[in-house]
């Protein structure tokens, strides 16, 4: 159980830091004046699109991720 909750800690950071990243490289404005950008968002009421994008590129990390971590396995087992 404790390996489970490491792995989840580990994931949702992995997500919320592609979450932040793609946040201020999306909207370069939120570095200086974040509420202006957060009032901007709740008038067009587009709460959800941050993370839906950030899914997106989360799992497709996540698929390169295992992707890699099965190629290692294989070559393991073959040169072992």
């Amino acid at each position: 159980m404790k390996k489970f909750k490491r792995v989840i800690k580990k994931e949702l950071l992995y997500y919320l830091l592609i979450f932040f990243l793609l946040a201020f490289a999306l909207h370069i404005d939120l570095a200086s004046n974040p509420l202006a950008r957060l009032d901007l968002m709740r008038e067009k009421e587009n709460y959800f699109h941050p993370f839906f994008y950030t899914l997106i590129v989360y799992a497709g990390l996540l698929i390169i991720r295992k992707s890699i971590d099965l190629v290692v396995v294989i070559f393991k087992k073959i040169t072992h």
